[in-house]
C-alpha cells in the first residue's frame, strides 16, 4: 500500500448470509476488541466523498492513524486519488452492486488492518438508496449532500438520513449559486432523524472542516 502507482485491489464476493444485521452486529464487536473504528460514507454520486476525506487529511496527520477502503463498481480512481494523498488505501470492487453488506466489509478490512488502523473509512458506492439498507458493520453512518444536489433530498430519501448519525452539508462555497437552504435541508434531516449531527462544510475552502474532523476524532478516541 505505500506504492502509489500499485494500488491493490479487492474483487469482493457477495454474502450468502441471511441475517446481514446479525453479522454486521458481530463485526462491530470484532472492530471494538481490535480497536478499529469504523465509519460507513455515503452520498449520491459527485457529492465530494473523496474530496472531504482529503480535506480532513491534515486535521488527521500526526493524531489518528486511519486508512480508507474505496467502494466502486469497477473502476480505482478515488483510491489512486487517496494514496497519492499518502493515506494507505485499497479499491473494493463490488461486481456491478450498489451496496456493501457486512460480510464484503469484513473482507475489505482483512486487506487493510495490517496498516494499524485506529480508523477506517469505507467510502460506499455512490447511491441514495442501496447502501443506506445495508448495515456495513459500522461504528457510525455518515452522509454527505452537497449544494448542487438540492436541499430536498432529505425529503426525496428519508432511509438515507434515517440511518445517518452525521450530515455533511458539503460545497457551501456555492451556495450563492445554487438554490439551496442549508436551514431547510437541516430541519428536513432533523425531523427525520432528530439524533443526526449536522456539519456545514466546503471542502474546497476548508470552511467547517477542522470542526467536523474534531469530533470525528473525538468519537475514536471515545471508543
Amino acid at each position: 500500500m505505500d506504492n502509489k502507482d500499485e494500488i491493490k485491489i479487492i474483487e469482493l464476493k457477495e454474502s450468502i448470509l441471511e441475517d446481514n444485521d446479525r453479522d454486521a452486529d458481530a463485526l462491530r464487536s470484532e472492530l471494538k476488541s481490535r480497536g478499529i473504528y469504523l465509519i460507513n460514507l455515503m452520498s449520491a454520486p459527485g457529492s465530494g466523498k473523496t474530496s472531504t476525506l482529503l480535506a480532513l487529511a491534515p486535521y488527521f496527520k500526526g493524531r489518528l492513524r486511519w486508512t480508507v477502503m474505496e467502494a466502486d463498481i469497477d473502476s480505482d480512481v478515488d483510491a489512486r486519488t487517496i494514496a497519492a494523498a499518502g493515506i494507505p488505501a485499497i479499491q473494493l470492487h463490488t461486481g456491478g452492486m450498489c451496496h456493501l453488506d457486512a460480510d464484503m466489509t469484513r473482507q475489505g478490512i482483512r486487506e487493510i488492518e495490517q496498516a494499524g488502523p485506529e480508523l477506517v473509512v469505507l467510502e460506499n458506492i455512490g447511491n441514495l438508496v442501496c447502501p443506506a439498507e445495508y448495515d456495513t458493520g459500522s461504528m457510525l453512518n455518515m452522509t454527505i449532500l452537497s449544494v448542487p444536489e438540492g436541499d430536498d433530498k432529505p425529503v426525496k430519501y428519508p432511509l438515507m438520513y434515517q440511518k445517518s448519525d452525521i450530515m455533511v452539508i458539503n460545497k457551501t462555497d456555492a451556495l450563492p449559486i445554487f438554490d439551496f437552504d442549508p436551514d431547510a435541508a437541516e430541519a428536513a434531516a432533523k425531523k427525520l432523524n432528530p439524533a443526526i449531527r449536522v456539519f456545514r462544510i466546503s471542502a474546497k475552502t476548508g470552511e467547517g472542516v477542522k470542526d467536523l474532523a474534531n469530533f470525528i476524532i473525538s468519537l475514536v478516541r471515545g471508543r
